[in-house]
C-alpha cells in the first residue's frame, strides 16, 4: 500500500473511495457527480477499470479531478481482484475506505453523516457502516421507489437475502442505527484498520477466487470473526441499480453458477452446518439449471 498522503490532507480524517468499472457508461457518470456533490468531498477516488471494451467513457470531466486516479486492466479481473487492486493504491494512513459500486448513488450527505458516526467513540468497534440503498431505475432515469437492501441478512435454513428488498420505502420508516450481519457491497463505508485486520495477503481483501458474488458476505463474515461490528444506520441513503433480475431463470447460467459455487466456498470457510444447503443449491443451478 502506499505509505504517505497529500500534506494538505493530514488535518482531517482521510477518506478513499474505490469504485471497480467494467463497461460502466450508463452509470458511471451519475456515480461520479453524486461524489463531487458531497458535503464532504472524498480525498482520494480510485477507479479501476476491470477491462471493458471502450474504456472511452472514463474520460468524464470529473476524472481529471486531481483526487481521482484510474488503472486501466486489458483484461477482466472480476469484482474482487479489481478491489484488491484497488487498495494497492490507497494510502496506508487512510482512516476509512468507501468500496462503492458504479451503479450505487450517494445521497448529497452521506459521506459526511457517515464519518461523524464512525468517529463517535461508541463506534470504535465498527467495522463497516451502510444505510438505505434505494432502487434506482437507469432507463427511466428515476427513482424506483422500492428499497434495495438494508442489510444482508440470513434465513432458518441458510439462505442470504437482503432485507426488505423489493418493499416500498416509506419515510416515515421507524428505527434507528442497528447491528447486521452482513452488508451489501454495492456501497460500504469501513474503517481501514478494521479491514487491515482481516486481510488475506498484501493488499487482498477480498478472496480473488470468488470472482463476483458474495464477496460482500465473505468479507462480513472475517470482520465479525474478528470481533467487528456492521451497522444499519436509515439516516443514511443511497441509490442501487442492481442488475440481478428477481426471476433467477432469467440470469445467465455462468453467474448463478459463480453465485452458487461461492456460497459453498463461504460456508465451507465458516465451518457451517448450512453447507449443505450450499451443496443443494449449487447442484440445482448445475443439473437443473434452476
Amino acid at each position: 500500500m502506499a505509505e504517505l498522503r497529500s500534506e494538505n490532507l493530514n488535518q482531517k480524517k482521510f477518506c478513499a473511495a474505490i469504485i471497480v468499472t467494467h463497461n460502466s457508461q450508463e452509470c458511471l457518470s451519475l456515480c461520479m457527480k453524486a461524489l463531487f456533490a458531497q458535503t464532504r468531498l472524498l480525498d482520494l477516488i480510485v477507479i479501476i477499470d476491470s477491462g471493458s471494451t471502450d474504456a472511452s467513457y472514463l474520460k468524464l470531466d470529473y476524472l481529471s479531478d486531481p483526487s481521482v486516479k484510474i488503472c486501466l486492466l486489458k483484461n477482466n479481473v472480476g469484482f474482487c481482484q479489481g478491489n484488491n487492486i484497488g487498495l494497492s493504491y490507497i494510502p496506508s494512513d487512510t482512516d476509512y475506505l468507501l468500496f462503492l459500486n458504479p451503479d450505487t448513488f450517494l445521497t448529497p450527505h452521506f459521506i459526511q453523516d457517515a464519518l461523524a458516526l464512525m468517529d463517535k467513540e461508541a463506534f470504535e468497534k465498527v467495522a463497516a457502516l451502510s444505510g438505505w440503498l434505494l432502487g434506482f431505475d437507469l432507463e427511466l432515469q428515476q427513482e424506483t421507489g422500492n428499497i434495495d437492501s438494508s442489510g444482508i441478512f440470513r434465513s432458518w435454513y441458510g439462505r442470504w437475502f437482503d432485507r426488505y428488498q423489493g418493499e416500498r420505502y416509506r419515510e416515515d420508516w421507524k428505527g434507528g442505527f442497528e447491528f447486521v450481519p452482513a452488508l451489501c457491497g454495492a456501497l460500504m463505508f469501513c474503517r481501514y484498520s478494521a479491514l487491515e485486520s482481516v486481510l488475506l495477503g498484501p493488499n487482498q481483501i477480498m478472496d480473488p477466487s470468488f470472482y463476483m458474488y458474495k464477496e460482500d458476505i465473505d468479507l462480513s463474515v472475517r470482520l465479525r470473526q474478528q470481533g467487528w461490528v456492521l451497522g444499519f444506520d436509515p439516516q443514511l441513503k443511497a441509490y442501487h441499480c442492481r442488475g440481478w433480475k428477481k426471476d433467477r431463470t432469467k440470469v445467465a447460467r455462468h453467474f448463478r453458477l459463480i453465485s452458487a459455487r461461492n456460497e459453498m466456498k463461504l460456508y465451507r470457510r465458516m465451518k457451517s452446518p448450512f453447507y449443505l444447503y450450499a451443496v443443494l443449491k449449487y447442484s440445482m443451478v448445475k443439473i437443473f439449471d434452476l
